[in-house]
């Protein structure tokens, strides 16, 4: 299967990310923005409705809490993850529903990834290694973010846009790392 063709999404309005663009004063929701398009690759659509939905909660905010935690809630089982620490269920099961939007399924070396005693015999690291690895044969990269708390949460983007994605996350001070070397 190949990757899907999302160049045509941002490539217009990308943004050089190394610092070689002086002319653009890149702001916050500019950023999330960008990084919405690499959450939904070839969907811009779903960017678009998860982007009106982040700033319609940011606005709306009380206080002014992180704006990747309003973002995460925007994603969340759309084109995110964010699990418990013990929580391998529900990890395999939003990773399975991320994957499925490219007609993918993560092999877990298992014939049941649903059975008791293999989510009892594993952990979310060692689950989110299998699926970057998994996915990475498809194109596609499995990322995690610091929530500094006992959560596991990130996305998934095209491997192709691996620096940009890591350039975008650095912009927004957003820690993130590849699946397979999960916080």
């Amino acid at each position: 299967m190949s990757s899907p063709d999302n160049e045509s999404d941002y490539e217009d309005d990308a943004f050089d990310f190394s610092g070689n663009d002086d002319d653009e004063d890149l702001d916050e929701e500019t950023l999330f923005w960008q990084l919405l398009l690499l959450i939904n690759p070839g969907d811009e659509e779903t960017a678009l409705h998860q982007f009106g939905r982040f700033r319609e909660l940011r606005e709306g905010a009380d206080d002014d809490g992180e704006a990747i935690d309003t973002l995460q809630e925007v994603i969340d089982w759309t084109s995110g993850y964010r699990v418990e620490e013990g929580d391998t269920q529900s990890f395999i099961d939003s990773i399975a529903q991320l994957a499925a939007r490219w007609n993918l399924q993560v092999d877990w070396g298992v014939e049941d990834p649903t059975d008791e005693e293999f989510l009892q015999s594993v952990d979310v690291p060692e689950l989110m290694s299998t699926a970057h690895d998994r996915l990475r044969e498809h194109g596609y990269t499995v990322w995690n973010r610091d929530t500094r708390d006992d959560t596991f949460a990130g996305w998934i983007t095209l491997r192709r846009d691996d620096e940009t994605m890591q350039a975008v996350a650095a912009a927004l001070g957003i820690d993130i790392r590849p699946g397979s070397d999960a916080f």
